[in-house]
């Protein structure tokens, strides 16, 4: 099958980064990129992008307005479109049965309903959205429930983006996994989505399996990789109290080539918009299926993340007398990883939202995500600035709180920010990132993860 023309319902941060790429390596296919948000697509289609990635913008002057657009939903952009891709958000259930742990679909849903009276015979639909196992079985029932004589072929392809890098992953993917239904339309539908990524990914990265494997191995993914994470957190108390290393620790088990390297630095938390969700999802996933042991088991991965995120915070306040009260506390990064806008689900909204009840004048200061920061603190009582500038953000404050590692917080002149600080003043790390022993020779009192207290003698 010759493909044409694709169709992303959702110009969110992965339906507009994925098309993006796509649109940039096909110069040949059109990508009709709809949403309902009108906000959304004006973005898109301005010089103030909506998602923040490096490599992004450049990417999006070489092809927008050749063969990237991105519209307001409408219904006439369907009847031609070879493939549809669902981009669509699957946020957790806020309301009724799995409130809190499962996927809220109705977006799923409502887009499979929307497109469903335009498609043209044998058009594609790929499943590009994060949703539990089976989901595509169900948006296949949907389209067609109505035995015209149609027929859409369900493939699923599930994003490996991480945010600051989702660019440098579309271009040079570990693997492509494309989930087809298990016939012959199937297969086709899958040959025809592996021949367009063929265009610049390696034969060997681009693997099939059916349906559900590919839907499961997305919400697996998370799962690991978060679970690292904690698991090396979970050390960080330990640590703490007996002079031992969370640093030198991850540095000794990461050589051990069964375990690696990766994900193994100690934070205040994970955060972003997979995560948490996906976890919680598989949990409950696990529950409805008649397996507590392993949803329990996945649910205490985020109930470690939580403890740690308690925990940086409520040391906060103990190192400061037991009370942060009126006092000025500059908090260094605000989206949930350097490299992105993005605050969803970010450990800085907990801690700061906690030293804001506990009556604090925040400082906030970020190199890409003060306005979100806004946004998600808009209309909470308590004292809160948002400062561009950190030397700003810094001056007159009894304690700097680094959440997010951006490469420009090592950059800085931590004398000079020393000298315009209340005293004694504190540097609470939660990342590890500037050296403590530079700080506790400027005079600082240094607070790491994982590591001992660095006092003033």
């Amino acid at each position: 099958m010759k493909i044409r023309k694709i169709v992303c319902i959702g110009a969110g941060y992965v339906g507009g980064t994925t098309m993006a790429v796509i649109a940039d390596k096909c110069p040949d296919i059109k990508m009709v990129v709809l949403d309902i948000n009108p906000r959304r697509i004006a973005e898109w289609n301005s010089d103030a992008l909506p998602v923040f990635e490096p490599g992004l913008k450049e990417i999006i002057a070489r092809c927008r307005g050749r063969n990237l657009f991105y519209e307001d939903a409408h219904p006439e952009a369907i009847p031609d479109a070879d493939m549809v891709f669902f981009s669509v958000n699957t946020p957790t259930k806020e309301f009724g049965e799995g409130a809190g742990m499962a996927s809220d679909l109705q977006y799923n849903e409502q887009s499979a309903r929307f497109i469903l009276p335009h498609l043209k015979d044998g058009a594609i639909i790929v499943e590009k959205s994060t949703v539990p196992v089976q989901t595509a079985e169900a948006i296949s029932r949907i389209l067609h429930h109505n035995n015209d004589g149609r027929h859409f072929p369900v493939l699923s392809n599930p994003e490996f983006l991480a945010e600051g890098t989702a660019i440098q992953d579309l271009e040079d993917p570990d693997r492509v996994l494309i989930g087809c239904e298990e016939n012959e339309a199937g297969r086709a539908a899958a040959r025809a989505l592996a021949e367009i990524y063929r265009r610049w990914v390696p034969e060997e990265r681009i693997i099939f399996s059916n349906v559900w494997s590919a839907e499961l191995s997305k919400l697996t993914a998370n799962a690991f990789l978060a679970q690292r994470i904690s698991s090396i957190n979970a050390m960080t108390a330990l640590c703490e109290v007996t002079n031992a290393s969370v640093t030198e620790i991850s540095q000794a088990i990461g050589m051990d080539s069964r375990i690696g390297s990766k994900f193994l630095e100690a934070g205040v938390g994970f955060g972003g918009s997979c995560f948490r969700k996906d976890i919680l999802n598989l949990s409950y996933i696990c529950q409805q299926q008649g397996l507590p042991e392993e949803a329990a088991y996945w649910k205490s991965v985020v109930g470690m993340n939580d403890y740690q995120i308690n925990r940086f915070t409520r040391n906060v306040i103990d190192r400061q007398f037991n009370t942060v009260t009126g006092k000025k506390l500059a908090v260094f990064g605000f989206a949930f990883k350097p490299g992105t806008n993005d605050t969803r689900d970010s450990p800085a909204r907990y801690v700061c939202l906690k030293l804001l009840e506990e009556r604090a004048h925040l400082a906030i200061t970020d190199p890409e995500a003060l306005e979100n920061a806004q946004r998600d603190l808009q209309g909470l009582t308590g004292k809160v600035e948002f400062e561009p500038d950190p030397y700003k953000a810094a001056a007159g404050a009894h304690a700097i709180v680094l959440i997010t590692h951006w490469d420009a917080y090592r950059k800085l002149d931590y004398r000079r920010i020393f000298a315009t600080m209340e005293k004694p003043a504190s540097f609470f790390d939660g990342r590890n990132w500037i050296d403590p022993h530079t700080l506790h020779e400027i005079g600082f009192h240094v607070y790491p993860i994982g590591k001992s207290p660095l006092l003033p003698d």
